[in-house]
């Protein structure tokens, strides 16, 4: 009997040293690191068990890194072991908003393409040079992408009057914590470009004054705007979409980020990311050597 207690003790404690821990975790994908079966990610927070982070995730099959790539978001089950943590079922994350302005703005998209006119025209993919594209910043003075050759830019739409906190005033929220985080950066490496989809009212005088309320330096955080066919030309280009509806503006929500080679480095759609994801990808852009 003695023997079957001490042989029972010893299975216990075997199964404590080799139980996995799982947890559900999601995150944004910063880097992929095919040689050694890894991906590095910024995490979200797990309640009890980590804070919000950015680290290195192993996987055991390096099939499932096939399909990922920098900027997308994902959710997984992070294993923990004794000696050893790893990610499995890894599944990419799609946007999804069920708020009432990007529901409008799908249904206008849909019927858009009803009217007859030519469709929009394709979302340039990531990793594709972004077309030079030329905007008049908060001082009346023209901006040029290709002015800001080999430096990181961050590019977000919106419009000054948008009444609803979790959308463009949310975006600005965003780019304000980036110019404090990388405040050693800015103009010099790092460049953010607010673009107003409402031009009829979004003056240069009144981005000034908008920009103002975000402290955000005219050298290297711009709120553009121009000819409705120029802002247009350029929101289109990046998969953005604007409508008039009953005095607001029904729009969808995207925010960029250009490499210093000038290719779509990420186009985040919707507000699900968090500023400190934004920033730790903007920050691996702004380290990335090739």
């Amino acid at each position: 009997m003695r023997a079957v207690f001490m042989a029972l003790a010893c299975l216990c404690a075997c199964h404590e040293l080799t139980a996995a821990t799982r947890y559900p975790v999601n995150g944004l994908i910063l880097s992929i690191d095919k040689p050694h079966r890894a991906f590095v990610a910024s995490c979200s927070a797990v309640p009890g068990y980590m804070k919000a982070m950015v680290m290195p995730i192993a996987v055991r099959d390096p099939q499932s890194l096939d399909a990922l790539k920098p900027s997308m978001f994902i959710d997984f089950t992070l294993v923990v072991e004794k000696d050893r943590s790893y990610a499995e079922n890894v599944r990419v994350h799609e946007y999804q908003n069920l708020a009432q302005e990007p529901l409008l703005v799908r249904r206008l998209e849909l019927l858009s393409g009803l009217d007859g006119k030519a469709p929009p025209p394709a979302s340039l993919a990531i990793g594709a040079p972004v077309p030079d594209f030329t905007l008049t910043d908060q001082t009346g003075q023209r901006v040029s992408l290709s002015s800001l050759a080999g430096k990181v830019v961050g590019v977000t739409f919106i419009y000054t009057s948008c009444p609803l906190p979790d959308y463009c005033f949310r975006l600005s929220n965003n780019f304000g914590r980036l110019q404090k985080r990388f405040a050693a950066r800015m103009g010099s490496d790092l460049v953010l470009l607010s673009i107003s989809f409402d031009p009829v009212h979004d003056s240069p005088e009144v981005l000034a004054k908008y920009g103002s309320i975000w402290k955000a330096d005219p050298n290297s955080w711009r709120f553009l705007t121009g000819t409705l066919a120029e802002v247009q030309a350029v929101c289109r280009r990046f998969g953005l979409n604007f409508w008039p509806d009953m005095g607001t503006l029904a729009h969808s929500m995207h925010t960029l980020v250009i490499d210093r080679e000038g290719k779509l480095a990420a186009n985040f759609e919707g507000n699900q990311f968090s500023a400190e994801q934004l920033g730790d990808f903007v920050e691996t852009t702004l380290n990335h050597v090739r």
